[in-house]
């Protein structure tokens, strides 16, 4: 495995550790590996190599389809768009304009900027 320190805002980070303390993950690391696999498995042709990875994001998800789905279709495509324009900027290695998108698209709590966030380790 490959070590990658990431800085988030104190009150991401305060979610994460609410989410490790009431047993959701078993660590703040794991929240992060099973984020960044996540937005992958979502974004195209990855499949997670994560243990429980399946187990984890079942347990997340359980609440069952959501009432329209029509509207979920519309946030996850857009949530899409997001995540291909923030690596966009990434890739042109424009970390800062790819933070300052995630900032503006979501509030720093949202677990989709968590997840964001997470997709440019990769390209620091």
């Amino acid at each position: 495995m490959v070590k990658s320190t990431v800085r988030f805002p104190e009150a991401v980070m305060d979610r994460v550790e609410e989410m490790v303390e009431d047993d959701v993950f078993s660590s703040k690391s794991e929240f992060q590996r099973f984020a960044v696999e996540y937005v992958l498995s979502e974004l195209g042709e990855y499949e997670a190599e994560m243990v429980d990875f399946e187990e984890i994001r079942n347990e997340l998800f359980a609440s069952g389809p959501p009432a329209d789905a029509r509207d979920d279709a519309e946030l996850n495509e857009a949530f899409y768009e997001n995540a291909a324009r923030v690596r966009q900027y990434a890739v042109r290695g424009d970390i800062g304009t790819a933070e300052e998108y995630i900032d503006t698209a979501y509030p720093v709590t949202d677990p989709r900027c968590l997840l964001l966030d997470d997709l440019l380790d990769a390209y620091r």
